[in-house]
């Protein structure tokens, strides 16, 4: 249909749509537009009334401009006000008539229909079916709408309905402006179908997106939609039907002769019948890849059939897949989350993933502001699979079950091969006795100490492109070292020597998670150290009222000078400064060297030290790692002398004694390759900030944050040239908004699919919420739902339920009496801390945060591995 010059941008025909228009024609105008020009695509006839109308006709409301004002200052919890000030919105727009010359474009496009013509009117929005949030059924849509009288009322309507309550509440959840947010209306010819649905290029349950899945009902689509009338669910796989759901059809919606749509009762013989025949189904998987294709991205389409052809009345980009990672060959791969094992699935900025690559062992793959490593080759060779499923299982059993469903499958994963090319993993042994040696933990601390020492003194020299190839070869030399074999054969003793004695002792004794409480203080756990020692420094400061006072309104990262001015403030700041020495390049999320350390923003700690001097008695430091050290050892003599008591007897407690020493002799140096990591992370920032500061005298940039949104190599480049790309700093800080946003999945196939593991319990209580049992023990407290430390307002005894911990939440668990965690294995960061402190812990507890609501009473059993909700 085409465009009538005359009367300007407010009336447009479909054809004269494209992406371009989004802003006049909204997302479901503009999709509509780029729909027409694909060939071979059936598109019902229409035209759009764009938001140039919508403004002129609401901009010009002096009342409507109140009612917005009033609404822009509500958030979600003023719900009663919402809705009241939406519906008096809603009934104001109602209530405008058309201006003539909008009105006489509608009229001069609807004058080319036949007179008895029905249309399908429907909103479009300019924050619709955009590839980063869908907003699809938050504004109104009217079918079978005859009459020019009738069609220019629904306009109207669906103006208004901008303003429903819950596109209103839509908008505020998802931070957009409802000054900003235009309406398009789309008007076009009926279609009276036998059958109609909605069709999904990606599985939107896996995100598989080699799967089409295809839902079909008989007559209106817009009854499934809004899931009054059940739906056959049909999938195709690269042209053959893999899967049927056929569902019981009682009721379905068909065009009124008088307007509008009815129920009307399906005829009893077909309400077990398929909707669409076998043909049917596999034309819609090859329109649906040529839309996909055209777009460039798995789209949900909206389909109708009337008289043997398929019409597509919209399609908008699928929102909620998860990106498959970044990999151009072609061939098979099963990717796992990095984050998961690391403790830290936020998003990360382009300078901390491209980092963090290059420290890297093996390659590993973005997606999502995430990195995953691909391990499809240890899957498909015995050994390889076996030692990958028992590392994953210490880490992240979760990770390790998504791992055997996905082979189990078959349909994925090679043939398994006899022999694996992958290097075996030394290990410690019990008859390795020349091994089981502490000093092998105090030289290895010893040449990390001497490395870090001499990164720091050769750094000086280096600025300009040579610190970057400084750096660079930094990074190298550290991927050497994290496979030394010294090294590898310390972690590994922690496993094997944990997995020996709780297998043993269950048999032997029936006693579960023995190992746990073994590990509580024991030497050189460098995490563990940290929390205790800000206990130091709460007692530094408990004896000073006026420091109290002065810390309690802190409000930025001057107080530390401010504090000379104190009585005893210069002695509080030196102890302050010489946690900040030991500790102080840690933080939140610290694999991302984009992430704040707490020497630059050392006012993160004052509400750690408040807390611990409110909570925790003075001296409580020494005391916690003398009565844990105490009550492991006095556990340790209870075992032997009881294994002693058995058949063998002696042997045995032999066996055990060696076991338990190795455990106590290497459990605290798992948490220190970490602490070494950030420890040069710290020096290559404080470097590159200096580069960065020229930068900004350069004028080639006016914010250091700005950099953090190029990689490693672009960082180097803009120092060499003098030059950035600000476009493409502006686009990575919209991607990373939409990250940031995501939710990563532990596993996803190069086909997009996201394999989920589950927890195995012989014996669950009714209602309780399974996990991994990490640490020993049972307890019961108030639960406190933390997002993030910032948020922590803890009280002493209470059990901390968050997403993850890394360790810059080590100083929250000497308050607290229990943890819960979504993300965790045994020997990631909150178990290491939890067994150290002997706190009963039970982590990768699926959506912990949701079930458990903040201040709800909660059990944790950390020897069973479960939560109850009191």
């Amino acid at each position: 249909m085409a465009t009538n010059i005359g009367i300007g941008a407010t009336v447009l025909g479909l054809q004269d749509l494209d992406k371009t228009k989004l802003t006049i024609a909204g997302g479901k105008g503009a999709n509509l537009g780029e729909l027409c020009r694909i060939e071979g695509i059936q598109v019902p006839d229409g035209f759009c009334i764009t938001t140039g109308a919508f403004k002129k006709v609401i901009g010009g409301s002096v009342v409507v401009g109140e009612l917005l004002d009033r609404l822009a200052v509500l958030g979600l919890e003023d719900r009663k006000m919402v809705n009241q000030l939406s519906s008096q919105i809603r009934k104001h727009i109602e209530d405008i008539v058309i201006p003539g010359d909008i009105e006489e474009g509608i009229i001069h496009f609807l004058d080319q229909f036949t007179g008895n013509a029905a249309f399908a009117i429907r909103s479009s929005a300019t924050a619709e079916d955009l590839p980063t949030a869908s907003f699809a059924g938050q504004q109104d849509t009217y079918l079978n709408i005859t009459g020019q009288a009738e069609v220019l009322k629904h306009i109207v309507k669906c103006w208004a309905s901008l303003f429903t309550e819950r596109a209103v509440v839509y908008r505020i959840q998802n931070g957009f402006d409802h000054r900003k947010v235009q309406l398009a209306v789309v008007v076009q010819q009926m279609v009276f179908p036998e059958a109609s649905g909605i069709m999904f290029t990606a599985d939107p349950v896996t995100g598989n997106r080699k799967i089409v899945s295809i839902d079909a009902g008989f007559g209106l689509c817009e009854a499934l939609v809004s899931g009054v009338v059940n739906a056959d669910n049909y999938k195709v796989l690269q042209g053959k039907i893999i899967d049927k759901e056929i569902s019981a059809k009682k009721v379905a919606f068909y065009a009124s002769g008088n307007g509008g749509t009815t129920e009307q009762e399906v005829d009893p013989k077909l309400r077990e019948s398929q909707t669409l025949t076998n043909d049917q189904i596999l034309e819609l998987e090859i329109i649906g890849r040529k839309i996909e294709s055209y777009f460039g991205s798995p789209q949900d389409i909206e389909w109708c059939l009337s008289d043997g052809r398929f019409y597509i009345v919209q399609s908008r980009p699928i929102t909620t897949l998860y990106p498959v990672p970044e990999n151009s060959d072609p061939e098979n791969h099963v990717y796992i989350s990095v984050g998961h094992q690391q403790m830290m699935t936020d998003a990360m900025k382009p300078l901390g993933l491209s980092i963090w690559q290059l420290m890297a062992g093996r390659p590993m793959y973005k997606a999502g502001g995430r990195l995953f490593v691909d391990v499809f080759k240890e899957l498909s060779f015995a050994t390889g699979r076996e030692r990958l499923l028992n590392a994953m299982g210490q880490h992240d059993p979760l990770i390790e079950n998504a791992l055997v469903t996905l082979v189990d499958r078959g349909d994925f994963i090679k043939p398994i091969q006899p022999e694996a090319s992958n290097p075996v993993i030394p290990v410690l042994s019990a008859n390795s006795q020349t091994e089981n040696d502490p000093a092998i933990i105090t030289e290895l601390i010893a040449d990390a100490e001497a490395s870090i020492a001499g990164l720091k003194q050769d750094i000086q020299t280096r600025s300009g492109v040579d610190l970057f190839d400084f750096i660079l070869q930094d990074l190298q030399q550290r991927k050497q070292s994290l496979l030394l074999p010294k090294k590898m054969a310390a972690i590994m003793a922690v496993v094997n020597a944990s997995t020996w004695i709780n297998k043993n002792m269950e048999e032997w004794l029936g006693e579960k998670g023995v190992a746990d409480k073994l590990t509580q203080s024991v030497a050189n756990n460098i995490t563990s150290e940290m929390g205790l020692a800000l206990l130091h420094v709460a007692d530094v400061v408990r004896p000073y009222p006026d420091v109290i006072a002065f810390l309690q309104q802190v409000k930025n990262d001057s107080f530390l000078d401010e504090l000379q001015g104190l009585q005893r403030g210069k002695q509080i700041r030196d102890a302050i400064y010489g946690y900040l020495n030991k500790y102080g390049m840690r933080c939140a999320g610290e694999i991302d060297i984009t992430k704040p350390r707490w020497n630059e923003n050392p006012a993160k700690l004052v509400p750690l030290i408040l807390s611990n001097i409110k909570n925790i008695e003075s001296g409580a430091g020494s005391r916690k790692f003398e009565e844990g050290l105490t009550e492991a050892l006095e556990r340790k003599r209870n075992l032997l002398d009881k294994l002693k008591q058995l058949p063998d007897g002696e042997q045995k407690a032999a066996e055990a004694e060696w076991m338990i020493n190795q455990l106590r002799d290497f459990a605290g140096y798992r948490e220190y390759p970490k602490y070494e990591i950030v420890n040069r992370l710290w020096v290559y920032k404080q470097a590159l900030l200096k580069e960065a500061s020229q930068l900004i005298k350069a004028g080639v940039i006016t914010r250091v944050e700005d950099l953090h949104y190029l990689t490693f190599d672009e960082f180097r480049e803009a120092v060499l040239t003098c030059n950035v790309d600000h476009e493409l700093i502006n686009k990575r800080k919209e991607e990373h908004q939409i990250n940031e946003k995501l939710n990563p999945p532990r596993v996803i196939t190069s086909d997009g699919e996201i394999i989920t593991g589950s927890y195995k319990h012989d014996r669950l209580p009714a209602k309780a919420i399974a996990g991994l049992a990490v640490s020993a023990g049972t307890i019961e407290g108030r639960a406190r739902v933390i997002l993030s430390m910032e948020q922590a307002d803890l009280q002493h005894g209470d059990i901390l339920v968050t997403v993850f911990t890394d360790p810059s939440w080590t100083p929250l668990f000497v308050s607290i009496k229990g943890l819960v965690t979504e993300v965790g294995g045994l020997m990631t960061h909150g178990a290491v801390i939890a067994r150290e402190y002997g706190l009963p812990g039970v982590v990768g507890v699926e959506n912990a945060t949701k079930l458990i609501q903040d201040g709800q009473r909660i059990r944790v059993n950390g020897t069973d591995g479960y939560v109850e909700i009191l």
